[in-house]
């Protein structure tokens, strides 16, 4: 007799074509968008301002990023007339709100780095797979 499956979690809940959810939810979980967002927090920033706030992130990469954020409506972009032209970044009333959700996160994040990668190293060398686990 077969077992009976159950289903469980958001998705059951969404509509039957929730591909706009996954891609939102792509959007808002990447890495960048959350550190990018969390550092706006703090307030309005320049371009190179807000750069040098996200380390590791590439001028391609916050550019991008950026425009993703604009385009959905939770960053803000003004250009002043002045030279050399100056370009403001600023989190929307939807930013702000996503900022409440992406703050823990990254706190989550940042206390939880160092147990994470000890579990990263001890999987490298135990983990299925491996040639520690091949070899015994």
């Amino acid at each position: 007799m077969a077992t009976q499956r159950t289903i469980a979690g958001p998705c059951t809940a969404w509509p039957e074509d929730s591909a706009f959810i996954r891609e939102v939810l792509d959007r808002i979980g990447d890495k960048w968008t959350v550190l990018v967002v969390s550092t706006l927090g703090a307030g309005p920033l320049r371009y190179s301002d807000l750069q040098a706030s996200v380390p590791g992130i590439s001028q391609r990469m916050l550019t991008v990023t950026l425009k993703e954020l604009e385009r959905d409506g939770l960053v803000t972009r003004t250009a002043y007339p002045e030279v050399p032209p100056r370009v403001v970044y600023e989190l929307t009333d939807l930013g702000r709100s996503l900022l409440a959700s992406v703050m823990p996160l990254a706190g989550w994040a940042a206390e939880h780095h160092g147990t994470i990668a000890a579990h990263r190293r001890a999987h490298a060398t135990t983990g299925v797979g491996r040639a520690a686990t091949r070899a015994g």
